[in-house]
């Protein structure tokens, strides 16, 4: 069966037999192929907030919220369509002397608009080719890293590196810690680790034969046209104190990302063609990885869990308890965000520079507030 005809509430609801809690979705049945796909040239439809059943002046205070926040550009489709957009020219950050910001800003759309690293957005970005790698018949998901990788790719032993696999890398379970050293068993732990993860880059190149950028290019950027998106590198990565940065980025704009969500809004296909080839990916990327933080699936974010983990602790509630349940969302540092809503038809995408710590809670409190009312509310 084509995913066109699944749509990603399909998918999202049988991610509980998988142990994701059930997710309200409007996005379902043959609808994913009613969505609106922008042409990879020329000009993209456009839909009235009114038309669309928002309130205008909800909708334009929190653009001007998300413009007051250092945002440079924040992009909302609804069904594919461009409910929203603005794009703000940032001055230099005195509160900021590495200006983060700049240095990650690699390039200029045609319009003149911010291309940036978009940051651990990358990570969903990876996950969703690893979908794709997965469809192809090039990966499994359960296979040890080492079969892609060798014996020697972490400080572990072989045999406790024969019992890390590729889902491990993509839920964040390895069990290593940031040098690669062993700390605990495979899922025994739940750990942010960028370093670690960027193994799954040479996993897919050794799986499929093709660099990063062939295979980013040949298998999605291509297929949905994000023209303005590719891998670049970050010099500054490795700069002393860098951390476990990694030392390439994908830099993307607004729009692309836009384009990005869309085709996870609509369960994997673009325009009743099938990109993702894999009619599992989804059901478990956005399940939880593991019981240690339920908001985290297979390198995606989840909305609507009981708890989560905040700087190696575990908070109580959702990850963004303003938002709509069944939100999904790809995050990167200085908050660069793809958030993905099948209930509201909705996808978001912000970039910029670092705004307040609640400016999740505080955009979809006034989205929310803007949105059509559903019935019973």
């Amino acid at each position: 069966m084509k995913l066109h005809t699944l749509g990603l509430t399909a998918l999202l609801a049988c991610s509980a037999a998988v142990g994701a809690i059930p997710r309200a979705a409007a996005v379902g049945g043959d609808s994913a192929s009613t969505l609106y796909y922008p042409p990879a040239e020329g000009a993209w439809d456009t839909v009235s907030p009114q038309a669309a059943g928002w309130d205008t002046g909800g909708l334009d205070a929190a653009l001007a919220y998300a413009g007051a926040q250092r945002s440079s550009a924040v992009v909302v489709l609804h069904r594919g369509r461009i409910l929203a957009e603005r794009h703000w020219k940032l001055e230099p950050n005195p509160d900021d002397p590495q200006d983060r910001v700049g240095r990650m800003t690699t390039a200029r759309t045609a319009d003149g608009h911010a291309v940036e690293d978009v940051a651990s957005v990358q990570k969903s970005v990876l996950s969703f080719l690893a979908g794709i790698a997965r469809g192809k018949g090039l990966l499994d998901f359960d296979a040890p890293v080492s079969r892609y990788l060798g014996e020697g790719w972490s400080k572990a032993t072989p045999a406790q590196e024969a019992a890390i696999t590729v889902r491990h890398l993509l839920g964040m379970t390895t069990g290593l810690a940031i040098d690669g050293s062993h700390q605990t068993p495979p899922t025994g732990k739940w750990m942010y680790n960028t370093t670690v993860y960027s193994r799954l880059v040479q996993v897919l190149e050794r799986a499929s034969g093709l660099s990063v950028h062939e295979y980013t290019r040949q298998w999605l950027t291509d297929r949905v046209g994000m023209r303005d998106s590719r891998w670049t590198p970050r010099p500054w990565a490795t700069e002393p104190g860098a951390g476990d940065a990694n030392t390439i980025g994908f830099s993307s704009s607004a729009r692309d990302l836009a384009r990005f969500g869309l085709l996870v809004l609509a369960g994997g296909s673009w325009n009743r063609e099938d990109v993702l080839g894999d009619g599992r990916y989804l059901a478990e990327a956005f399940a939880p990885s593991q019981p240690h933080n339920p908001s985290y699936g297979l390198l995606w974010w989840l909305n609507g869990q009981a708890n989560t983990m905040s700087r190696g602790s575990k908070v109580a509630g959702p990850l963004i308890p303003t938002a709509p349940a069944d939100l999904v969302s790809a995050q990167g540092a200085l908050t660069r965000r793809v958030y993905v809503v099948p209930s509201l038809e909705l996808v978001v995408t912000r970039i910029g520079d670092q705004p307040a710590g609640d400016f999740d809670d505080e955009l979809w409190r006034r989205l929310v507030a803007a949105a059509p009312k559903r019935g019973g509310e």
